[in-house]
């Protein structure tokens, strides 16, 4: 049986600061993301199975991925744990705004790898995470392909 790529795109809003970059991007803003999730595998092969001639059923792909990156980081803020910004968020998050932090600069390069990792985890044995596109503007995007990654 043939090995294939089945894609789920996904959206969400995210706001975040680069702290001691050079440039516009040091200040707090945000971006409409769009998330292009890409699993390998091969179809089932079972025709008793509810799933047959499936890799994997695209609304389990949605539940993993909403669950592990949209749900958590549509609206909110992200910042590197690591900076001063740590003093923003927190004032932030006392006023009741929803913010991550994480051990990281923020950036879509840094972002997809984290992303990687948490759906990786999710997985099931037979389906291996073949990419992520991570789009921040109409223009600009990071990827990340395991092959580069192994």
């Amino acid at each position: 049986m043939s090995n294939i790529r089945i894609t789920k795109q996904f959206n969400f809003e995210t706001g975040h600061a680069l702290y001691g970059y050079d440039g516009k991007c040091k200040n707090v803003h945000g971006h409409s993301y769009k998330l292009s999730v890409t699993v390998i595998g091969k179809p089932i092969t079972d025709r008793n199975n509810v799933k047959f001639g499936m890799v994997i059923d695209f609304s389990d792909l949605k539940k993993i991925v909403k669950e592990e990156i949209v749900d958590q980081f549509d609206h909110a803020t992200v910042f590197n744990e690591t900076t001063p910004h740590i003093e923003l968020a927190n004032e932030l998050k006392d006023r009741g705004h929803h913010v991550i932090l994480v051990d990281y600069q923020p950036t879509s390069e840094n972002m997809v790898v984290d992303f990687s990792e948490r759906i990786i985890s999710r997985l099931p044995q037979n389906i291996e995470l073949f990419s992520l596109k991570l789009q921040e503007t109409e223009s600009s995007f990071a990827e990340w392909f395991a092959s580069d990654n192994q």
